[in-house]
């Protein structure tokens, strides 16, 4: 990681905020051979060989528009947040501040200096009713954490007209530090230990770096707006887990079936995730492909050497 002064442009560079997140990482990898990539921090500071990288204060706009300025990126990626659902109902004001205030600071200051701005949301904006929600669903959060999320899309939107806002349920290759759920359900297979799936909770989860390729297709057609970037099969976590168990060819006996439904003390949250990906699939012509497509992808990552790289950070 280099720090964060403004060498010659090899390539064209890209901002992006949460830059120790499992987004932010992944998003790295699979744009560092055409992007200079400029991973900015909060309060860890990972050294990750390649990135431009240096701590930056989302509260100020003074900061937010040096950065911008020093950096001259293509566009901006917001990926910080607070994702735990149960952190942010234990800390709902914290919670408002980071996804909504920080958001809506980032798209001001993209605003101010016409960088096209990604503001990356969540599939946790519905009550679970119903399956497979589009972007013209009315949004009813059940939680904190979905709550804070759907105003940032508002506020995000007021600031920022022309933002790209992504809906979106990911998994990649994680850290020592932040694990992605494919990584919990990988381990513990290889180590034949027991894991609880739900099966009655559905969604269409995306592999990370195909979330990356279709978010820079929706850049390049200037798209604006809200898009829901997920894969193309609503599943179960309980059935997700049994196909990384097929993928990687490990036993799946360890994957043990639950239900949230008998679990009252966690927090309440949608039981359907799932989202539509046909408004982006017709802007594209294209479909971002299925689940085992994309485990296999996942796999192939891993004998690249990328589950490597990042687990050592």
């Amino acid at each position: 990681m280099t720090d964060c002064r403004n060498p010659t442009l090899a390539k064209p560079r890209i901002l992006i905020t949460g830059g120790s997140g499992l987004l932010a990482l992944n998003w790295f990898a699979a744009a560092r051979d055409r992007y200079d990539v400029v991973l900015t921090f909060h309060e860890r500071t990972p050294i990750i060989p390649g990135a431009t990288g240096c701590k930056l204060d989302l509260d100020s706009m003074d900061r937010l528009l040096a950065a911008l300025d020093a950096h001259a990126p293509e566009f901006v990626v917001h990926a910080a947040g607070c994702t735990s659902v149960e952190g942010c109902e234990k800390a709902p004001d914290v919670a408002h501040h980071v996804n909504v205030v920080l958001a809506a600071n980032v798209a001001s200051a993209c605003k101010a200096r016409g960088i096209p701005f990604v503001h990356i949301s969540t599939d946790h904006l519905f009550a679970g009713n119903a399956a497979m929600a589009t972007e013209e669903t009315p949004v009813a959060p059940l939680n904190s954490y979905g709550k804070t999320k759907a105003e940032a899309e508002l506020r995000v939107a007021e600031a920022c007209p022309d933002a790209l806002v992504i809906r979106t349920n990911f998994y990649g290759w994680g850290t020592s530090y932040r694990r992605s759920f494919s990584d919990v359900i990988v381990d513990a297979l290889r180590q034949k230990r027991s894991i609880t799936l739900f099966d009655d909770v559905h969604y269409t989860p995306i592999l990370a770096e195909c979330l990356v390729e279709i978010v820079h297709g929706l850049l390049a057609c200037k798209a604006q707006g809200v898009f829901n970037v997920v894969g193309s099969e609503r599943l179960t976590k309980y059935r997700f887990g049994l196909l990384v168990a097929e993928t990687f060819g490990l036993d799946a006996a360890p994957i043990q079936l639950g239900a949230l439904a008998d679990h009252p003390e966690l927090v309440s949250r949608p039981r359907d995730m799932s989202l539509s990906n046909q408004k982006v699939c017709a802007l594209l012509g294209r479909d971002p492909g299925a689940v085992s497509e994309h485990l296999h992808r996942l796999r192939l990552q891993e004998q690249r050497g990328l589950a490597l790289e990042l687990g050592k950070l």
